[in-house]
């Protein structure tokens, strides 16, 4: 048979399917993206890029959305992102959604919602010892960044920033939350890993949005000591009346 250097029908349906799933990777790694943040992070073009985004859109596993913009907007149409759907997260580590709410719904039955506050503490408390050591061994201004990498160690793609526009301090963003789906039911979760970010780095901190409650990324604003903390966003603040931070 004579080689036509065309790669067979299967290949190139494998080579689709493995660059598609580095893009949602991408996403979930790094939160809600642009068409140019993709192409520049795995090194295609933009038009391999949209054809890979379009596949994963009628998959129902990405969405595009506006991107939030911080501070005065500027001329011109937004930006637009896209970000994982439920349906895409689900892809990832959350097999045992069911298993983990059904656990927290029998233990609320029983034992009231106290019981269950007291079950978040304690396994965040569980956790968070590997954190607290990474933090005690990095500098006092390279302590968000050791929790976001002790966080991404667990499965959390986690990243640590300053913070945009005004605000003086620093942005924790956890672009995967593995219990996301419990969260959404028992907020406790979240409430608990917020009062230990706080233990561990010697501050209040305060969530700007959640992937529980419906954003792309679960973000806590972390303030430089002797600094006010902002005003949280419409949808925080929401989520906070409700009860509903991030995990």
């Amino acid at each position: 048979m004579k080689y036509t250097g065309e790669a067979p029908q299967e290949e190139l349906a494998t080579g689709e399917r493995s660059t598609r799933n580095r893009v949602a990777r991408s996403i979930l790694d790094h939160g809600p993206s642009t068409v140019a943040d993709l192409a520049k992070r795995l090194g295609l073009t933009q038009a391999a890029v949209r054809r890979h985004l379009d596949a994963l859109t009628c998959d129902g596993v990405v969405e595009a959305r506006e991107k939030r913009v911080y501070g005065a907007r500027t001329r011109g149409r937004p930006a637009k992102v896209f970000a994982l759907t439920d349906c895409g997260r689900d892809a990832f580590d959350q097999s045992y959604d069911s298993l983990a709410a059904d656990a927290l719904r029998w233990i609320a039955e029983l034992a009231g919602e106290e019981a269950v506050m007291a079950f978040a503490r304690a396994r965040t408390a569980e956790q968070s010892a590997a954190y607290r050591a990474a933090i005690e061994a990095a500098d006092p201004e390279a302590r968000t960044e050791a929790l976001a990498k002790a966080l991404s160690a667990d499965g959390y793609a986690a990243t640590a920033r300053s913070a945009p526009g005004p605000q003086q301090g620093e942005q924790l963003c956890q672009h995967h939350c593995p219990v996301a789906h419990v969260a959404e039911q028992y907020p406790q979760l979240c409430e608990a890993e917020t009062e230990i970010f706080s233990s561990l780095l010697g501050t209040h901190v305060q969530r700007l949005a959640t992937i529980a409650h419906g954003d792309g990324v679960c973000t806590t604003y972390i303030p430089r000591s002797g600094h006010p903390t902002p005003q949280t966003t419409d949808s925080a603040s929401a989520s906070t009346t409700a009860g509903r931070n991030p995990a």
